[in-house]
């Protein structure tokens, strides 16, 4: 017979088997499977997939690149064409504030313009020789015109001119993914919307636009 000492002893043991069982089982998966092991992560990789713009700023897609060297291009000859315009406008003038503007214009512009040189530069943007063929004609228009006639085209046209440079350099500054093309039209965007106000304010002296907001005269 066995002696109680020994059953004791068989309890225990088959006790702390069965709690081993118990705890292995506790550990396993719901399924039933073999427990999973933890998943590592790589908080570089995903920091990149969770944002797209950084992937974005590290290249730049073709068409943006494309649609840069254009915008840089084109701004660097509206500025040219608003010296110019300003040069003949501080000269023709017939009225102090359209003199001021149109001096206004050649001392911005032309700061605008050698800091979009850089950009240029940057880009391989060759900058143009000249104005655009429509501001090569307003500037003839203009030469053919003096006193209050002159003022009033000349005003008109400065309207519509920065309001479509202003949309133009915000637009830019939102979509480009180049950093410093971004900077450099945001700041264009700036000294373009004072100039705007400016002349807002003159043409309504001028009496060429309506509480609106609406010019009332156009250029012929």
């Amino acid at each position: 017979m066995i002696s109680q000492r020994l059953c004791r002893k068989i309890v225990t043991f088959s006790g702390a088997v069965l709690f081993t069982g118990v705890t292995a089982l506790a550990q396993m998966s719901p399924g039933g499977g073999a427990p999973q092991p933890q998943q590592q992560t790589n908080p570089g990789a995903n920091s990149t997939m969770n944002n797209p713009g950084a992937m974005q700023q590290q290249q730049a897609s073709p068409s943006s690149m494309m649609q840069d060297k254009e915008f840089v291009r084109s701004a660097l000859q509206g500025g040219m064409a608003e010296v110019q315009l300003g040069q003949l406008a501080a000269e023709k003038g017939s009225s102090d504030d359209v003199k001021h503007f149109g001096q206004k214009m050649v001392t911005d512009h032309t700061k605008l313009g050698d800091q979009m040189k850089v950009v240029a530069a940057q880009l391989g943007v060759k900058p143009p020789d000249s104005p655009s063929k429509k501001d090569k004609e307003l500037y003839t228009k203009l030469q053919g015109l003096s006193g209050k006639e002159f003022d009033n085209a000349y005003i008109v046209a400065m309207v519509k001119d920065h309001k479509k440079d202003s949309d133009d350099f915000k637009m830019e500054a939102q979509q480009s993914q180049n950093p410093a093309v971004q900077q450099a039209a945001q700041q264009g965007s700036q000294v373009i919307d004072q100039h705007l106000q400016m002349i807002d304010q003159i043409a309504e002296s001028h009496n060429l636009m309506n509480s609106k907001g609406k010019l009332t005269a156009s250029l012929k």
